[in-house]
């Protein structure tokens, strides 16, 4: 059984459509159309929250996750990212799962496959700073100077992006599906700890749904002991 409850965020108006819902591993979620049951595949908490094909940033031992599903050409995704990274490196505690949702045009998919390939150079996280720090929208061929200009080897990400193009293909399509069956209605969106948000926080939003998310976690703990 899905339990859906209300962020204390909720109560303070504090993003456009409320922080909604609490996820747990295994269970079925809540798409927007109503109770419809997804694929447990797709939506447990593991694939959620600890999808193996899409890199860490912050700390990968943290013990909250924030999951952004984000477009690079979503002016809202690049002015918070250098919020979200300073709320990241404050705090130090945080896992940031970053995952790619082009919605905004063919330029934006191909974006977020440059930027999935680059994790076989081990260059993700440089190739998504580069990509979002931009003020404008990119096109194809800024791209490929934004990632030139990050130190990326350019012929090996377009032999990697050839030979892993399933892999990369299916990791779109896995955040596509999670991102539809969470009723997301655009970029950026969130999960913290358990928490489902939808849409845009400040900075001290952050930390206090962080801070809710570390409370509920404690409370389960004490529960289970």
């Amino acid at each position: 059984m899905n339990h859906l409850t209300k962020s204390p965020l909720d109560n303070a108006g504090a993003t456009r459509r409320g922080a909604l819902g609490l996820i747990g591993a295994g269970i079925a979620l809540l798409a927007a159309g109503g109770a419809r049951a997804e694929d447990d595949n797709v939506l447990t908490e593991e694939q959620v929250l600890r999808d193996p094909d899409i890199p860490v940033i912050g700390n990968p031992k943290g013990d909250i996750t924030i999951v952004e599903w984000f477009d690079y050409n979503c002016p809202y995704c690049r002015k918070l990212a250098p919020e979200l990274r300073q709320v990241v490196q404050d705090d130090g505690k945080v896992r940031l799962v970053l995952k790619d949702w082009p919605i905004l045009g063919p330029v934006s998919k191909v974006a977020a496959r440059m930027a999935l390939a680059a994790k076989y150079q081990d260059k993700f996280e440089a190739a998504h700073e580069a990509m979002i720090s931009v003020n404008s929208r990119i096109t194809e061929p800024r791209i490929a100077e934004l990632l030139s200009g990050a130190g990326l080897d350019m012929d090996r990400l377009k032999k990697d992006l050839d030979a892993n193009a399933k892999a990369i293909d299916a990791v779109l399509a896995r955040n596509n599906e999670q991102a539809q069956a969470f009723g997301f209605n655009g970029t950026p969106s969130f999960i913290v700890g358990k928490y489902r948000v939808p849409g845009v926080l400040s900075i001290d939003q952050f930390e206090q749904v962080i801070a809710d998310a570390r409370k509920a976690n404690m409370g389960r703990k004490t529960e289970q002991n």
